[in-house]
């Protein structure tokens, strides 16, 4: 797993919300912020900001990546484009941290399932599509629109 010194050093965003980064400030002491990018509110002091900071645990990771992969799955089993690219944006971060052989994972078809897919496998997450690998066209919009016409 990185260090916060690696990921303050060489994670860049690429989600464009920055809901990656919120998520990853969850673990960010306050003098570290800065280095990816993160400035906080003016009234919020160090100690404020660092009595919250969670420890940097492979758990807690875990954690919060469980709870993105499980909201990931939700908002593209509903076909909601933007929110589960975001999300998927998400998981690629938690998987890089984890550098546990999912960093390099791209596939990105049918609202990012094959991604939510082959990370709920590895980690024993919940997987709400089964057998399947994520990227059939059952789950693409096409066949909605198919089916209402």
């Amino acid at each position: 797993m990185k260090t916060l010194e690696e990921i303050t050093k060489s994670y860049k965003s690429e989600c464009l919300d920055g809901r990656d980064l919120t998520r990853l400030a969850s673990f960010i002491p306050f003098n570290m912020l800065s280095s990816i990018g993160l400035e906080v509110k003016e009234e919020v002091t160090e100690e404020d900001w660092n009595s919250k900071v969670e420890e940097f645990t492979k758990e807690n990771v875990l954690g919060h990546l469980e709870n993105d992969v499980e909201f990931g799955f939700e908002k593209a089993l509903n076909k909601r484009g933007i929110s589960s690219s975001f999300m998927a944006d998400v998981v690629k971060m938690w998987n890089w941290v984890l550098e546990e052989g999912l960093e390099d994972f791209d596939e990105y078809t049918q609202y990012g399932l094959p991604l939510f897919k082959v990370t709920a496998v590895k980690y024993g997450f919940d997987n709400p599509i089964g057998d399947d690998k994520g990227n059939e066209y059952k789950y693409s919009a096409e066949f909605d629109y198919e089916e209402d016409n």
